[in-house]
């Protein structure tokens, strides 16, 4: 490959990380939902997945202590009791995940979180459906890399207020982040290219933070119902594309 090329794919890089940092920082869900998918474009899966993870933890860490009084503590640990039980079924879908298969699906399961969340998705917050989001999650952090699908559609049809979503998220996924990362490199390992890259994108990831953390103050919660409605629908008809491309 020409070095125009590799400067190229390093500026993409940088620009998916540093965009997908600060939707994170801002709502709480938005970094594996945009940069797994376009990661995707540079890596091969797995390397996305250990990417957005690694990097996905270094926000949550980031983060956590200037939000943690606006942590729901009841719900998060429903949800990381849940997530436990969903992480082995995750890691097997890991294990055999297949390029073309992986983008279609994850395309479809966004276009479909999208439309219910347009058509005003209700559903009463229980007991037991804080355990099904959580088991959902699991899995998906394992397998895909993507915790968020499952929480965002389950929180946002409860209505529930946006500060409370972005902190109960980034405190989950610094817990399920960790788990599905050790997992993943005892069952698959890791490589250097993984590490070398995330290292490279940390300032994008530390500008995202600032960014993001100063947008968060205002925006409202319209606003940030219509981010997702749009950054969930681009990615999927992204994904779709690209997978039908590859027939």
């Amino acid at each position: 490959m020409r070095k125009d090329d590799d400067l190229a794919a390093f500026i993409f890089f940088i620009c998916i990380v540093l965009i997908a940092s600060i939707l994170q920082t801002s709502t709480g869900f938005g970094f594996s939902i945009m940069a797994t998918p376009l990661l995707l474009m540079l890596f091969l899966p797995q390397e996305a997945i250990q990417i957005n993870i690694i990097l996905s933890l270094v926000i949550s860490i980031s983060l956590i202590r200037s939000i943690r009084n606006e942590i729901d503590c009841t719900l998060l640990k429903r949800l990381i009791y849940a997530s436990i039980a969903g992480i082995p079924f995750g890691i097997a879908l890991y294990m055999s995940i297949d390029i073309n298969t992986f983008k279609s699906g994850v395309g479809i399961l966004l276009l479909a979180l999208t439309l219910l969340l347009i058509l005003n998705f209700r559903v009463r917050q229980t007991r037991r459906r804080d355990f099904l989001a959580g088991g959902l999650s699991g899995l998906f952090t394992t397998s895909i890399g993507m915790p968020g699908p499952p929480i965002l559609l389950y929180f946002t049809g409860t209505s529930m207020a946006k500060d409370k979503l972005r902190a109960t998220t980034l405190a989950f996924y610094l817990f399920i982040y960790f788990i599905s990362l050790v997992t993943q490199i005892i069952f698959t390992g890791t490589s250097l290219l993984i590490w070398k890259s995330s290292l490279y994108a940390a300032p994008a990831v530390l500008a995202g933070l600032f960014i993001g953390q100063y947008i968060f103050k205002w925006i409202n919660q319209d606003v940030f119902r219509f981010f997702t409605y749009v950054l969930l629908g681009s990615t999927g008809v992204y994904l779709l594309i690209q997978s039908l491309l590859a027939l």
